[in-house]
């Protein structure tokens, strides 16, 4: 009197779908030679660590950890926190550069363009 048809099937994984949540078109190959192969490769799926904003409102969430740690007697609950912060804050200024950098490379790429077409129409001939 066996009832093994009544119980449940024990769980077997099923290949994932090479298109499930993809978000570029490309498809992996499964190579070893694909440089983004951390263990941090699902930390940031929007793109939060490239938003300026979030950087620095995450940095000043564990700087203010970090003081209520501080006051609450617990040294190194604060330390870790404040190495938290640190982190953010050098993602912050390596966004800042960038940034600054971009806006100097758009300033002089506008004000070569007027020398440009001056000496277009200079070079041009004059019908009159």
């Amino acid at each position: 009197m066996n009832n093994n048809n009544n119980r449940r099937r024990n769980f077997r994984s099923r290949p994932q779908k090479s298109n499930f949540r993809r978000r570029s078109g490309t498809v992996n190959s499964g190579s070893s030679n694909s440089l983004n192969n951390n263990g941090n490769s699902n930390f940031n799926r929007n793109g939060s660590m490239n938003n300026i904003h979030y950087v620095e409102k995450t940095m000043q969430k564990f700087q203010q950890l970090a003081k209520d740690a501080q006051s609450n007697g617990d040294p190194v609950l604060s330390q870790n926190f404040l190495q938290h912060a640190d982190h953010y804050l050098r993602r912050y200024n390596e966004l800042n550069e960038k940034r600054e950098n971009l806006v100097d490379k758009i300033t002089t790429e506008e004000k070569s363009l007027p020398k440009e077409k001056s000496l277009e129409k200079e070079n041009q001939p004059k019908n009159n």
